[in-house]
């Protein structure tokens, strides 16, 4: 497993600046935001100098680029906005392409209208989950064209909460192309260590040969989120399930400040 963090952590819009602090604090490997570049994190065009700068920017850190963030409200109730987040993702996904990045990573969405990450009543309704698999058929359509892998991650407030809707997800799409990234602490909201310990490891059993990237956040059992490490999720355990499974991917943290990075960089690496 190569160990990495999202570029966001860090501030700034110079990504050779923002690659060198994630460099300096012991990653190896990013998950990369446009916004890093100075750019909207869904840019309506990316213009060639930002291109040639984020890769000059992971040639000179040694950094490498394991994901690029395209995610918008695939669960929109106004198809109009799901339209323009789909000619967006389409920018992102070229550019990822363009810079050798395999992944690019979704929000299955919400059927709130202000916050994608926000949980809504109507998110388990059969005509939400259609709405996100009509957008999510035309997202790897673009992906396909790209050869470039796009992946969903199972968050309680959208609309695939969970590794088995995620798997039902990949296989309605019967895509090679869909994968899943991994959060522990967005397996559940409210739990005991024990039960989180228990939901984690039946969600690794179950997306086993679909993981394609691994995020490394925390959760404190009254429902806080944490910095990986501080809360309730049992990473040793964590990361030997996924090693046990075969994954060698890379584990991203994320949900931390910028001067928490170090710690965590040195508390994770032990378990790698």
């Amino acid at each position: 497993m190569r160990l990495g963090i999202f570029a966001k952590t860090f501030p700034g819009t110079d990504p050779a600046a923002v690659l060198a602090a994630v460099k300096q604090t012991g990653y190896e490997t990013t998950q990369f935001n446009l916004a890093c570049a100075g750019l909207p994190s869904m840019p309506d065009a990316v213009p060639a100098d930002a291109s040639a700068s984020i890769r000059a920017a992971a040639q000179s850190s040694g950094v490498s680029l394991a994901a690029l963030s395209g995610t918008y409200n695939m669960a929109h109730p106004d198809r109009a906005v799901r339209d323009d987040g789909l000619r967006r993702l389409g920018v992102v996904i070229k550019t990822a392409a363009s810079l050798g990045i395999p992944l690019v990573t979704l929000c299955t969405g919400s059927r709130n209208i202000a916050d994608q990450w926000a949980y809504h009543p109507e998110n388990a309704t059969p005509s939400a989950w259609c709405d996100m698999a009509v957008e999510m058929g035309k997202a790897l359509a673009l992906a396909e064209d790209a050869g470039v892998d796009l992946g969903i991650e199972p968050e309680q407030a959208n609309i695939v909460t969970s590794a088995s809707d995620a798997t039902r997800l990949i296989a309605d799409m019967r895509s090679k192309r869909l994968k899943i990234v991994l959060d522990p602490a967005n397996l559940f909201e409210y739990a005991t260590p024990d039960k989180a310990r228990a939901i984690v490891a039946a969600a690794i059993e179950e997306a086993a040969g679909h993981i394609v990237m691994a995020h490394a956040k925390d959760r404190h059992g009254d429902g806080r989120f944490a910095t990986a490490g501080q809360g309730i999720v049992d990473f040793p355990d964590f990361v030997a399930r996924l090693k046990a499974v075969g994954f060698d991917g890379a584990l991203v943290t994320h949900g931390l400040s910028a001067n928490e990075a170090l710690d965590v960089a040195t508390f994770l690496g032990r378990l790698l």
